[in-house]
């Protein structure tokens, strides 16, 4: 079966469908050969915690970076919670990071974060990037799309489980 050839309308309808879905970065690095991405993409994790850990970590550098993310999973160092804060108790190891003294300790989303540092570690070195002089230039949280949970009842209805559904987020970040 031969196909006809496309028309300039229908080439430039794939061409655009292609750029709108290869876009996966909001912020295109300055210098793309001296710096290295990472992406997660529906994470199974809290947004607001993921966002006040992503600022917490952002213009360190990489080893600094990690090792603070494994001190607040072993609860030494505290994440400041600046935006995302109402209810949220004073700590003094909130306030050793220069913040009102709201902090706590997101387990999930600081493992989440060092996974993703890892994985961006990893490219670096495919790269042939100093891993020592890496720093994060670039790291934000985007709100992805509810998980939707559902419960069945009788006479074979189904109704949602939860109003609000489970969060998910979106992390990339960039490592120059």
């Amino acid at each position: 079966m031969v196909r006809p050839p496309l028309s300039s309308s229908h080439s430039f309808f794939l061409l655009f469908c292609l750029i709108t879905i290869c876009v996966k970065y909001s912020r295109e690095p300055d210098n793309p050969t001296k710096s290295c991405k990472a992406r997660g993409s529906d994470l199974r994790v809290h947004f607001k915690n993921t966002r006040e850990t992503a600022h917490a970590i952002r213009k360190l550098p990489l080893a600094k970076a990690k090792r603070y993310l494994e001190d607040v999973l072993a609860h030494k160092q505290a994440i400041p919670f600046t935006r995302f804060c109402g209810g949220v108790g004073r700590t003094a190891q909130a306030k050793n990071r220069h913040s009102n003294g709201q902090g706590r300790w997101p387990v999930k989303s600081a493992s989440f974060i060092l996974d993703l540092l890892k994985n961006a570690e990893s490219n670096a070195e495919v790269k042939g990037l100093d891993v020592d002089s890496l720093f994060i230039s670039h790291i934000q949280v985007n709100q992805a799309q509810k998980q939707r949970r559902r419960t069945y009842r009788a006479h074979g209805r189904i109704n949602l489980y939860d109003l609000f559904g489970q969060p998910t987020c979106l992390p990339p970040a960039i490592l120059s």
